[in-house]
């Protein structure tokens, strides 16, 4: 598309948008008793309308069932979980039975490495990208220690080349195949948090069965946000929050998936619970157990029956709008148009005084760009902030925006953009 810097374009942007109108269904912080401009969809979605009436039907259905609320009602808790799974799986490329709801990600994470983790005096070394979000670096670091080895010597990260913000997929496979004999895992993910690199997940999972590692992935960045094919890329086992792009509330709950090629694989290990035991026979309370076919039975604990409600509210937003495929083809011009404009910026000013540090191609991103300001940069975002623009700052001079397509508009990518050029005179 050919951008145009001026608010008559953003404006017939916007008119011409079929989901224009879901932008009414999130209720958007205030700023001088104005709406602001969300930005910050990668850290915290906003908050659906009908979450609240959601959580309340639930309080009502506690007050009035008690116990029998599990078993009668609308929604029965027993099984509540099954009606947000079937648009899950469409978010993550997967089958339904190789996906399920539980728990927060960092514990899924653990859960998983418990059974595709499995370090040998010959094969222990676990493959992540560097710069991964730190829990992500504190999980798989305890792993090890866990498992009787000194992290430094068992992980692997791979930064990008010298002078260069990226990592480059050919270095991310040459890793793995240099380290081949040695490896045991690789557990990457998927959108990197700093940079926003949407990772080539498919090379990257060949190349680890390529050399007889599992591959797995946190999706915490690319849940929601970037077109996902889980089964088709045959990805071991992935995780991620649903706080981000899929809108269910600080905290959210977390989905797994697990390639049903898994499902009867013996050697496995897997803590066990309760929830994760056959539903036909759960109540029998029998010794043994014996695991749900599919994700279900990597469960451990009675579903959080709230936390699945306010996870519901989003996802029947992503299943009104049609999927993913239409959000991502907005995101990509929403995202593309902020791009544009802060190149506009830098055009004026002679002088790279915002450097993009997320990749150029649309297919290696998703809605986030990654700024690294030349100078001011913590004055530049407070400027941005006290304007009514939020967005999320890093350490040391980086501004992440995230034009989310489900709530963001054209207008408001031109506003903020325009704010961030004020920020010069100001600074």
């Amino acid at each position: 598309m050919n951008y145009q810097n001026n608010l008559a374009f953003a404006t017939a942007l916007d008119e011409q948008d079929e989901l224009k109108g879901f932008s009414k269904q999130f209720l958007v912080p205030q700023h001088n008793g104005q709406d602001v401009i969300y930005l910050c969809g990668n850290s915290l979605g906003l908050q659906p309308v009908t979450a609240q009436q959601y959580v309340l039907d639930q309080f009502a259905n506690w007050k009035n069932l008690g116990i029998e609320g599990f078993f009668e009602g609308d929604d029965p808790w027993l099984g509540y979980h099954k009606k947000l799974i079937g648009t899950l799986a469409d978010l993550a490329g997967a089958k339904k039975e190789e996906i399920t709801i539980m728990n927060s990600l960092t514990v899924n994470l653990h859960l998983l490495m418990v059974s595709f983790y499995k370090p040998t005096s010959k094969r222990y070394k676990i493959i992540m990208e560097g710069g991964a979000f730190p829990s992500d670096q504190y999980a798989f670091a305890s792993q090890a220690r866990f498992h009787g080895y000194d992290p430094k010597e068992t992980i692997i990260e791979i930064f990008p080349r010298e002078g260069e913000a990226i990592l480059r997929t050919e270095d991310i496979l040459k890793t793995i195949i240099d380290n081949a004999d040695e490896l045991a895992l690789v557990l990457f993910g998927g959108v990197n948090y700093f940079t926003g690199q949407f990772y080539d997940i498919e090379a990257i999972t060949k190349a680890a069965h390529q050399v007889g590692a599992f591959a797995g992935f946190d999706l915490a960045h690319a849940a929601g946000n970037v077109l996902l094919k889980l089964h088709e890329w045959d990805v071991d086992f992935a995780a991620w929050c649903s706080y981000k792009y899929m809108n269910s509330g600080p905290g959210g709950i977390s989905g797994i998936f697990v390639h049903e090629k898994h499902f009867n694989n013996q050697s496995l290990s897997r803590f066990e619970g309760w929830w994760g035991y056959r539903e036909d026979k759960r109540f029998l309370m029998t010794h043994d157990f014996e695991p749900e076919i599919g994700a279900a039975g990597w469960q451990l604990s009675t579903s959080p029956v709230m936390l699945l409600t306010l996870h519901k509210a989003a996802l029947d937003i992503f299943q009104q709008a049609g999927g993913l495929k239409p959000l991502r083809l907005k995101s990509e011009l929403l995202t593309g148009y902020l791009e544009f404009l802060i190149e506009e910026i830098n055009k004026t000013k002679g002088d790279e005084v915002f450097k993009i540090i997320t990749p150029k191609n649309k297919n290696e991103r998703g809605c986030q760009l990654s700024i690294v300001c030349k100078a001011n940069a913590r004055k530049t975002f407070d400027f941005l902030t006290s304007k009514g623009v939020i967005g999320d700052w890093r350490e040391p001079n980086v501004i992440r925006l995230s034009p989310v397509p489900l709530y963001n508009k054209f207008k408001q990518v031109f506003s903020a953009a325009a704010i961030l050029a004020d920020s010069l005179q100001e600074n």
